[in-house]
């Protein structure tokens, strides 16, 4: 037992090292061929219930091979384990007709002799996340080789479902869908279940469930399994442990400072009821991992949250505790009076503070260490922006973070919430995680995936993977927008080429809702452009979406068709490249033919000129839908000076940096920063959904500035398709100095440059070999090569 709970405390304390290689290698016959491993699952199961179930068994190995290549997949989810130690967990995220599997090669944690090969495999059916599509509880290893068909699921494995777990429904009065938290009862918990000695004979005979078929089966007459096995492409979730900064508040005193640090424990007397409230400092996405002993019957519960409420319900500054309570979803443990207990819940958890609430009977419970393990996807921060202005430096650092925690096994709006990969904050999560990493997977990842979501209909679902559907028609538009992204920042045109059908569909659909006016006419189901609460506006519709002859949605329209036009005509596809450009003038010249007041000099939300928007006006900048002859500077300072317009919130504001670039105005950039800079001062470490009050303190969308240091200020933009040439226009407006670098597929892009007092510019821009480009300021070109280039 005490062997057992070392290797466990052992993987905990250095997991992120333990887990075993993600190989791309997979014998062809895989991926067009039924598997001879069969989807198993517990016998006396409906496959649709709410469980936790133990899979194991033995092999024995007589010498240990070089390679030892496995492909690993579970419905829900799964942990894998190698004689104890934790190799793999997945699988990524996915939907039924691509379901993912993990490819691993397991060979250094194989032993001669003896081996147990066992796992963890949950569903939470109904208390799933709304992120988690579901066929049928399940669990299935395939040996890439014969060499490998031992470890085959079949009928050879064991079975045991571990009553330890009970769903704890999240209750909070906000829109939370990230699934439930866990009741954990260590005395139903078989706590030495893969050792080798093992007593297993109160466990069961594993049920072949489904036969195993990839998504490229060949023949089958046509039937396919329930899931449709492709193998994964995004990297492992990276992991490493973590410490808490402080406990901010405790019913007992004198807590030591090793508690924390895992050198001290901490004794909860008996019979008696403490609450210790944790502060990480930073908000993080983590497994809270907490070693305990004794206290035979004692309850500890942990409660997770962004920020701490005060009796108004309202957060105020973050860092402040006083008068303030936690509100959040929670995890329960039931102590069972054992030694070195661990418990780490299944899926991690998103928090800056936890507070734990314990309750214990008859003995003293021990706390021997508390830490957690942050999880995200494995972005790297290759970009770098340094100015002479600390505050936007501490925008770029907490920007990051936000990106960071809103990227796992998808794009997330948002970790505590929802952790749903959204259309609309995916498309800047791909630009900034593009820009800063220069990882484009996720970004492919989801772009598939969203695509994969497109219905009869003809648009894609708001969201996706997803268990329930939601249509944002405005939110299709963004994607077919994010494919152009895609197509400018990666030399990828078979994968592009792939997503042209789907793009026109989408735009098709949209086409044929223009009525008589030119315009859109009423545009069915949840229209959200932005979080505005202003005169006409209604859950983020904006005026006239489900009337007809909204200025918005049209010119959202028009933007979006003249991104995909240049990618069809790159493509070949003339006609239809300019069908589109043809479709796109003239919806301009309606909007401005009947939406444009002379008066105010800027475009209406609608026909009938009782609101206007910053949205209709930078959308009609974006798409040149002013005249030429309009003075497009005077029409920025209407748009950021008069009060009487809906004002964008921080998703929007995204595309009002845009019309800045554009009109040649993006020196008022920097200034345009005070929410972000206010996030700061309410002691945000991330940044949230919208301005206060707001739901969540951490949403992508909001992480957008990133993106704009590297590509407004610092002025680095593709100049051609794939990035195969570079545009460097930098617009530093008050800054004097910047420093910036960005990752390039041919090396590092560098810009360093400085501004004197007359305006005059100073520097170097250093390209990698083979990539070439323009460099323009104040209007003048030169020309730039793959070498150092000085800037005088």
């Amino acid at each position: 037992m005490k062997r057992y709970f070392k290797i466990l405390l052992t993987l905990c304390l250095v997991s992120a090292k333990l887990l075993a290689q993600q190989v791309a290698e997979i014998n062809p016959e895989l991926l067009y061929k039924p598997w001879t491993a069969k989807w198993i699952s517990f016998p006396e199961n409906s496959n649709s219930e709410y469980g936790v179930y133990l899979f194991r068994k033995e092999i024995i190995i007589d010498t240990i091979p070089g390679k030892f290549i496995i492909h690993v997949s579970a419905d829900n989810r799964y942990k894998l384990y190698v004689n104890g130690v934790e190799v793999c967990k997945g699988p990524a995220r996915g939907h039924l007709f691509k379901w993912n599997f993990e490819s691993i090669n397991i060979s250094s944690f194989l032993h001669t002799g003896k081996n147990i090969i066992s796992a963890m495999v949950w569903n939470f059916a109904g208390y799933s996340p709304l992120a988690q599509i579901s066929g049928q509880t399940g669990f299935i290893i395939q040996g890439n080789t014969k060499n490998e068909e031992i470890i085959n699921t079949n009928t050879s494995w064991i079975v045991y479902k571990d009553m330890a777990y009970k769903p704890l429904p999240v209750n909070i009065n906000k829109y939370y869908v990230a699934g439930a938290g866990e009741e954990f009862n260590c005395e139903k918990h078989p706590w030495n279940w893969m050792e080798k000695d093992f007593n297993s004979s109160g466990w069961e005979q594993a049920k072949e469930v489904e036969i195993a078929k990839p998504v490229g089966c060949m023949g089958e007459w046509g039937g396919p399994s329930i899931h449709l096995l492709t193998q994964r492409e995004i990297l492992f979730m990276e992991e490493k442990n973590q410490r808490f900064f402080k406990v901010r508040r405790a019913d007992i005193s004198n807590i030591p400072e090793g508690f924390l640090k895992g050198k001290t424990p901490i004794t909860i007397s008996a019979n008696s009821r403490v609450k210790l409230l944790i502060d990480q400092n930073v908000l993080t996405t983590a497994y809270p991992v907490l070693n305990f002993s004794n206290g035979q019957k004692s309850t500890i519960k942990l409660t997770y949250a962004e920020s701490l409420f005060d009796s108004t319900g309202n957060k105020g500054n973050r860092n402040d505790i006083e008068s303030k309570k936690i509100t959040g979803n929670s995890d329960v443990i039931i102590c069972d009076g054992g030694t070195n207990r661990i418990f780490q819940p299944l899926w991690w958890r998103t928090f800056r503070y936890i507070e734990l609430e314990i309750e214990t009977k008859e003995e003293p419970l021990v706390l021997n260490d508390f830490f957690s393990i942050y999880t995200a996807y494995p972005f790297e921060e290759k970009a770098s922006f340094n100015c002479d202005n600390q505050q936007l430096k501490d925008i770029w650092n907490v920007g990051w973070r936000t990106q960071r925690l809103c990227a796992n096994e998808t794009f997330f709006d948002c970790p505590y919430y929802e952790q749903l990969q959204y259309i609309g904050d995916a498309r800047i999560q791909a630009l900034v995680s593009t820009y800063v990493s220069g990882d484009s997977r996720l970004i492919k990842n989801a772009i598939s995936a969203l695509h994969d979501s497109q219905l009869p209909l003809g648009i894609t679902q708001s969201r996706f993977p997803c268990n329930q559907i939601q249509i944002i028609p405005t939110f299709s538009l963004v994607w077919v927008t994010m494919v152009y992204d895609y197509w400018m920042l990666n030399d990828d045109s078979v994968f592009i080429r792939s997503m042209i059908p789907g793009m026109q569909e989408t735009l098709n659909w949209f086409r044929n809702r223009i009525d008589t006016s030119g315009m859109l006419g009423p545009v069915e189901w949840w229209d959200f452009i932005d979080w505005v609460y202003s005169e006409g506006w209604d859950n983020g519709n904006p005026p006239a979406a489900h009337t007809g002859n909204s200025s918005i949605l049209s010119l959202q329209f028009v933007y979006t068709l003249e991104k995909a036009a240049v990618v069809f005509e790159a493509y070949g596809l003339h006609d239809i490249a300019n069908e589109y450009e043809n479709l796109a003038g003239k919806i301009k010249k309606a909007v401005f033919l009947t939406c444009f007041d002379s008066d105010k000099g800027l475009i209406a939300d609608s026909p009938e000129k009782k609101t206007f928007s910053q949205h209709a006006n930078v959308l009609a900048i974006l798409t040149n839908t002013f005249p030429e002859s309009m003075d497009k500077s005077k029409i920025v300072d209407k748009i950021l000076n008069n009060k009487e317009l809906a004002e964008c919130t921080l998703y929007f504001k995204f595309y009002l940096f845009e019309a800045l670039e554009k009109t040649g105005q993006a020196a008022r950039f920097t200034a345009l920063l005070n929410p972000w800079k206010e996030m700061l001062d309410y002691g945000l470490t991330t940044f949230a959904e919208t301005p206060d009050p707001t739901r969540s303190d951490c949403h992508a969308w909001s992480a957008s500035p990133i993106y704009y240091f590297l590509s407004l200020v610092s002025g680095i933009k593709p100049a051609s398709p794939g990035f195969k040439t570079v545009k460097i226009e930098p617009n530093l407006g008050s800054l004097k100095n910047i420093d910036a670098t960005l990752p390039h597929r041919l090396g590092t892009i560098y810009v360093r440059l400085g501004k004197d007092n007359e305006n005059q510019l100073k520097g170097e821009i250093i390209l990698p070999n083979g990539l070439d480009g323009v460099f323009i300021w104040n209007g003048v070109q030169r020309q730039l090569k793959g070498c150092i280039n000085k800037i005088n």
